[in-house]
C-alpha cells in the first residue's frame, strides 16, 4: 500500500486574544470524532480552557508520557496522580483523551460503530515497544472490527530531519523487527529477516521514517488503508507552528486530543 502523507484542515480560534491553530484528520472529521491536533499556541493554556472553548466534555484524561507501550484507560487517569503511560483508551462516554508532543507521533484511534476512542504518543521507543500493535489488540479484544478503525497520525517529525547513528537504527531493527522488509527510509533497504550489519562509516547518520513505519504497522495489523490519515506537516521544520525536541532541545509540547 502505497505510504501518502496528506493535508489536515485547518482551524483556530483565540482565548483571550490569543489565537490557537490546531488541525484535523478528514476521515476523523466525516465520522464526527471531536478531536484536533494543535501547535505550539497550546503549550501554555490551561486544558480546562481548551476544553471549554471547543464546548468539549468535562473530564480531561491526561498522562505523564514516558516513551513506553503502557496504555491504560480514561478512568484512570482521572485519579489524584498522574499515571505514567503513553496511551489512553477511552473507557466511559465524556472523556477527552489528551496526548503532549514534540516530534514524536501523537496516534488517534476511533471505532466508528462503537464510538470508541483512544489516544497515544508515539515515537522511536514506542515503535520499538510496538505500542501501536498493543492498542489495537485492545480494540479488538473489545469487538471491535478493522473495517470501523480509524486511525489519524498527526503532524510529527520527517524522515529528513529524523538522523540516528548505526548502532540505534540496528537496536531498533532489532527490536522493531517483524517477518516482512520494512523499508526504513528512501535510501536504504533494510531486510528484517538478515542479522548482517548495514556498511555504515562510524559517523554517518541514516534517516528514519517514523511515520512511514507505524503506516506499515498499522496495515500489518490488517487497519484498511483508506481508513489511515497521515499528517503531511513536519514539527522541525516549522518553527512557528510547532515546538520540536530535535531541532531546539526545548520541553515546551503541544497537545493533540479525540473526545469519546
Amino acid at each position: 500500500m502505497s505510504f501518502s502523507p496528506k493535508y489536515f484542515q485547518e482551524n483556530e480560534f483565540a482565548i483571550k486574544d490569543k489565537k490557537l491553530r490546531y488541525y484535523l484528520s478528514p476521515t476523523l472529521l466525516e465520522n464526527n470524532f471531536k478531536h484536533g491536533f494543535f501547535t505550539k499556541t497550546s503549550s501554555e493554556i490551561n486544558l480546562s480552557l481548551l476544553s471549554n472553548r471547543l464546548k468539549l466534555n468535562s473530564k480531561n484524561c491526561v498522562l505523564n508520557q514516558i516513551h513506553s507501550n503502557q496504555i491504560v484507560v480514561g478512568s484512570k487517569t482521572l485519579e489524584k496522580e498522574r499515571v505514567e503511560a503513553d496511551g489512553i483508551v477511552s473507557d466511559k462516554q465524556n472523556q477527552n483523551l489528551w496526548i503532549y508532543t514534540a516530534d514524536c507521533m501523537p496516534i488517534l484511534f476511533a471505532d466508528k460503530k462503537k464510538r470508541l476512542v483512544a489516544a497515544i504518543h508515539c515515537g522511536r521507543k514506542g515503535l520499538e515497544n510496538k505500542i501501536i500493535k498493543k492498542l489495537i489488540k485492545i480494540f479488538y479484544d473489545k469487538g471491535c472490527s478493522k473495517e470501523d478503525m480509524l486511525v489519524a497520525i498527526g503532524p510529527s517529525i520527517s524522515k529528513k530531519n529524523y538522523l540516528i547513528d548505526n548502532k540505534t537504527l540496528q537496536n531498533f531493527h532489532k527490536k522493531a523487527a517483524s517477518k516482512e522488509s520494512i523499508s526504513f527510509s528512501d535510501s536504504m533497504e533494510i531486510s528484517l529477516k538478515s542479522k548482517e550489519s548495514v556498511k555504515l562509516q562510524k559517523n554517518d547518520l541514516i534517516p528514519l521514517n517514523l511515520k512511514k513505519y507505524a503506516h506499515i504497522e498499522l496495515l500489518k495489523e490488517n487497519i484498511s488503508n483508506t481508513n489511515i490519515d497521515i499528517s503531511n506537516l513536519c514539527t522541525y521544520e516549522s518553527n512557528h507552528n510547532f515546538h520540536s525536541w530535535r531541532r531546539t532541545k526545548t520541553f515546551l509540547r503541544q497537545w493533540n486530543f479525540i473526545s469519546s
